[in-house]
């Protein structure tokens, strides 16, 4: 069809494709439902259910091969509908065809030989055969032959070079065989179900060969038979009527006609069933036929049509073009003019067609305008020129298109120009020059040098500041790579850096001051600050550097350091000297392992203690001051001095809680979590008292780690001293010789996006491991509480908060081994 007819149908182009997207959707409806009545007989076959293999009042049951055919035709016509095909699909979908065909083809040699191939009751075995001339499991004559065309349909319509009838036509022959036995279903004619005395095809098989004819047939709307039953045009609709009308009149006659034969009125029940079956294969012929005979006559029309409109439409795109056109003889006499041209000149169309350019123009622009058509067609090419032409409201600036138009021999017959108003154009060109010399200043202005390359990292631009800074002049930059301003053996790692900053989707602007250095016109090297922004344009990537000599700010970020490092040495004297080390208590083996938070310069609030009370018992206790910093180890330092003096009077650990409480109390805006527990070494128990803290882990010398229950109360600080607060309670248990506690803060288990019961409970399945086999004294636990840093704090360099971790070892009575 020509671009012409094309365009003068493109009003019905909405239509059209509503139209092919409803029969894609009815191709992709009709296959999902065959492939579910296959999927439906493999199911009756696998669980024995008679009715999904038998339709009611249906003597013929579905094969099992038969149904797996259907599932794979349905599965591979479902698949068509869905193009463009991928190579995967449609290796998916000629192999779902391939088996159809197969099955098919197999079944109708062993009906043609009488040889029986074994393919029959191959997936199950069959107990619905009612006739003796039936073999078990093997399908009707007419459903192999179904399954064959419908295979072969399927195979052609996954070829998109093949043309699309070779896949529609099967499938109407497809169609036509469900037909046949859904008819005989209707009419009661049991000889529409089968061949001669053969099998009869089951009805479930029948409605899916319906189904699966449709979606053959409509799987590629848009061409061959399909396109013209789905044409937009009045064929298409005509043919859409009358293969509705074939569908439905001729079975509601041949309905009405049996029913007079029922009636007593007529005879020949097999011959009226034909008949019908005739009448829609003979309509659908008719449909076809008209659909070409109609087709053809749409075509002429529409091409007779664009004949006598081509002037038309000519002088309509003429007259709605802003600029000026016109068409003139050799001669130079007018032949057409646009609006435009009538408006410039102030005159109407129909004194201007048929003269020159001296009757309708002034006579210097006449002159002009003649010389540059004689100009044009002496060379016989298109020209271009500009031009000032001083007009009575100012001088304006004009672009004058000439060309030949030529006829078949390429002799030229008129003279075609385009004039075009680009005052505007012009002046916008003079403003980007002014705006290029601006923004030539403004580089220039920046401190820094700039640098500005292309998407390949080539110099395109640089500023002045780059002679002082690199030593070399910006015109022996242009042209050159930038990784050549960097010392030689850091060049590599500079350009992997550019390139992966350009290989980002939408990169922004980055300021880099880390490992980056810069080759001075000496030869020297020095660190350089570099700002990196990129921007792209007309497919174009311009990347723009601004360079920095860092070299003083690294000489005091260096001080700075040494000056902190110095404090930091400061702050860890202080926090020992604060915390102070434990007790040591020789029948009480212990280690310890204390990290300041590396936000802070090595200060912090958790603090620990160890306090023999008397020759049996020894008092232990843990303590985290919320908050980091020197405010919170000045307080770290009064609980440590208050618990220790409280544990010393040997008051019970719930009595303690209680004193430490009434002393945060008188501490401004202070919160503390503290535990406490008594070890009675001659009882082989433990009482202990816990202030929000966290609980602690038992590991005796045999079973697993768990934690010792307590009640937990509020942390320190919490209650009102003014009032009757939470009181604070104690729990003593009973704990094995040999067993090792773990107590710790919550910088060891608390992370965030992590549950901290799940951190307790590694700690807690840690420690029985690492003391396995491992006698618990100090080097076993100083080993021990190394492990239990590195697993619970992987990356020691990054945490924020203090951590400690105390592991003590109950004294086992002589003649008792360590834990094995």
């Amino acid at each position: 069809m020509s671009d012409a007819l094309g365009a003068g149908q493109a009003a019905d182009l909405p239509y059209q494709q509503s139209a092919l997207d409803a029969a894609r959707l009815v191709a992709r409806g009709a296959a999902l439902l065959a492939a579910a009545v296959g999927a439906a007989g493999l199911s009756g076959w696998a669980f024995g259910v008679e009715l999904l293999r038998r339709g009611p009042g249906s003597d013929a049951a579905m094969s099992a091969n038969t149904a797996m055919a259907l599932l794979a035709l349905g599965v591979s016509l479902l698949l068509v509908t869905r193009r463009p095909l991928t190579p995967g699909t449609t290796v998916v979908v000629r192999a779902g065809g391939a088996l159809a065909a197969v099955l098919g083809g197999l079944t109708a040699v062993e009906y043609v030989t009488g040889v029986a191939l074994g393919i029959d009751e191959l997936l199950f075995k069959d107990d619905t055969a009612r006739m003796a001339s039936e073999v078990p499991g093997r399908m009707a004559p007419n459903t192999a032959a179904a399954l064959v065309i419908g295979g072969v349909a399927v195979l052609c319509a996954s070829a998109a070079r093949l043309p699309a009838w070779t896949s529609q036509i099967p499938g109407l022959a497809v169609l036509t065989l469900g037909m046949l036995r859904i008819y005989g279903f209707a009419y009661a004619v049991p000889e529409l179900e089968r061949f001669g005395a053969y099998k009869g095809m089951a009805l479930y098989t029948g409605m899916a060969l319906v189904l699966l004819g449709i979606a053959a047939f409509l799987a590629r709307p848009d061409r061959g038979p399909a396109g013209l039953l789905m044409n937009a045009g009045t064929t298409g609709a005509l043919g859409r009527r009358l293969f509705v009308t074939v569908l439905v009149v001729p079975p509601l006659l041949g309905g009405l006609v049996l029913t007079g034969e029922d009636a007593g009125l007529f005879g020949a029940r097999l011959g009226t069933a034909l008949l019908v079956c005739g009448h829609v294969a003979v309509f659908t012929t008719v449909v076809f036929a008209a659909l070409v005979v109609g087709r053809r006559v749409e075509l002429a029309h529409a091409r007779a049509a664009w004949q006598v409109r081509q002037n038309e439409l000519l002088q309509a795109f003429m007259d709605h073009t802003p600029a000026v056109m016109f068409v003139k003889d050799l001669d130079g006499r007018f032949l057409a003019v646009n609006t435009t041209f009538e408006e410039s000149l102030g005159l109407p169309r129909a004194r201007v067609l048929g003269r020159r350019d001296r009757d309708v123009m002034p006579p210097d622009l006449a002159r002009q305008a003649r010389a540059a058509d004689l100009a044009m067609l002496a060379e016989g090419e298109p020209t271009q020129h500009e031009e000032l032409i001083a007009l009575p409201g100012g001088s304006r600036s004009f672009l004058t298109s000439l060309f030949p138009l030529k006829n078949a021999s390429g002799a030229p017959y008129a003279v075609c120009g385009v004039v075009t108003d680009i005052t505007d154009r012009v002046a916008a060109q003079r403003e980007v020059r002014r705006a290029n010399r601006r923004f030539l200043a403004l580089l220039e202005s920046a401190p820094d040098a700039l640098l500005i390359t292309d998407g390949q990292g080539v110099i395109v631009l640089a500023n002045a500041q780059v002679q002082k800074l690199l030593g070399r002049s910006p015109a022996d930059l242009v042209g050159t790579s930038v990784v050549d301003l960097v010392p030689a053996p850091r060049r590599r790692r500079h350009d992997a850096l550019l390139r992966a900053y350009l290989r980002q989707v939408d990169p922004r602007p980055v300021v880099v001051d880390q490992g980056l250095y810069g080759l001075s016109g000496d030869g020297a090297e020095f660190p350089v600050e570099v700002s990196v922004s990129s921007l792209r344009a007309d497919e174009e990537t311009r990347v723009f550097l601004s360079v920095r000599d860092i070299t003083e700010r690294r000489l005091l970020e260096a001080e700075r350091a040494e000056r902190f490092e110095e404090h930091r040495r400061i702050a860890y004297t202080l926090q020992h000297s604060l915390m102070g080390e434990p007790s040591s208590v020789p029948y009480l083996p212990a280690a310890h392992r204390y990290l300041a938070s590396v936000q802070d310069p090595g200060v912090g609030g958790d603090w620990f203690d160890i306090i023999p009370l008397d020759a049996h018992r020894t008092g232990i206790v843990v303590g985290d001051v919320m908050g980091r910093g020197l405010e919170a180890a000045a307080v770290m330092g009064q609980m440590r001095a208050a618990s220790h003096a409280l544990a010393r009077t040997d008051v019970p650990p719930s009595r303690l809680m209680t004193g430490l409480d009434a002393f945060v109390a008188d501490l401004a805006d202070q919160l503390v979590t503290c535990v406490y527990l008594v070890v009675d070494q001659s009882t082989h128990e433990v009482t202990l008292c816990s202030a929000g803290h966290l609980p602690v882990i038992a590991l005796p010398p045999y079973g697993p780690a768990h934690t010792l229950r307590t009640p937990v109360g509020v942390p320190l600080g919490v209650n009102d001293p003014r009032a009757a607060g939470v009181p604070f309670e104690q729990a003593t248990q009973p704990v094995a010789p040999g067993t090792t506690l773990a107590l710790d803060t919550d910088g060891l288990v608390e992370r965030p996006g992590t549950d901290i019961e799940t951190q307790i409970d590694t700690l807690a399945r840690t420690l029985g491991t690492a003391l396995e086999g491992v006698p618990a004294d100090q080097e076993g636990l100083d080993q021990t509480a190394d492990l239990l840093i590195k697993t619970l704090l992987p990356d020691t360099a990054a945490h924020d908060d203090d951590v400690t971790l105390l592991l003590v070892r109950l004294p086992v009575p002589k003649g008792e081994g360590h834990r094995a």
